[in-house]
């Protein structure tokens, strides 16, 4: 069975900058550990999104319902950490997104039997993702691992995974 991991935005600004959690922060070494063991199997590819602003972020709709600047394309809080470098590398994909969900990345995982997501904030990006997928493609399996996900806030990332069940993406 075909495999894929989709990492959302594990973005420097997500982790320990502008929007960075302590929940990121914590979250990170298991996410680390994960690919990992998964890698190493060889039965799972990546893919890795970003999100990704112009330097008119604060003009948008999204910069004025959350006027902080994060993820300015080119910048050091774009980046992906560091510690998923190894990672990024070994990718085949990294979608680059002007929005909470990506309509690129089904399109991207059009030959996987299976998609798992990890990554950041489970409340805005991991959940529209999400969805996108099962809408996509709603006889796929479509799953999240709860403890490699972070959100906003403890509750809204547990209210996200809630909602995800709901929408039959199995919750981990």
């Amino acid at each position: 069975m075909k495999k894929i991991i989709v990492v959302v935005d594990m973005q420097n600004d997500f982790i320990d900058g502008s929007l960075g959690t302590k929940e990121a922060q914590e979250m990170l070494p298991r996410l680390k550990e994960k690919l990992e063991k998964e890698v190493a199997s060889g039965t799972v590819e990546l893919v890795f999104t970003m999100d990704t602003h112009g330097e008119d972020y604060l003009n948008t709709q999204e910069g004025k319902n959350l006027p902080v600047k994060h993820c300015i394309k080119g910048s050091q809080g774009w980046e992906i950490t560091p510690e998923l470098g190894e990672f990024v590398k070994k990718a085949r994909a990294v979608v680059e997104k002007p929005a909470f969900g990506s309509m690129a990345l089904p399109k991207v995982l059009a030959d996987a039997e299976e998609v798992e997501l990890v990554g950041l904030c489970t409340d805005i990006c991991v959940i529209s993702n999400g969805l996108l997928i099962k809408a996509a493609y709603p006889e796929m399996p479509v799953s999240v691992d709860a403890s490699c996900c972070a959100g906003v806030t403890p509750e809204s990332h547990k209210n996200a995974l809630s909602a995800m069940k709901m929408c039959q993406i199995k919750v981990k």
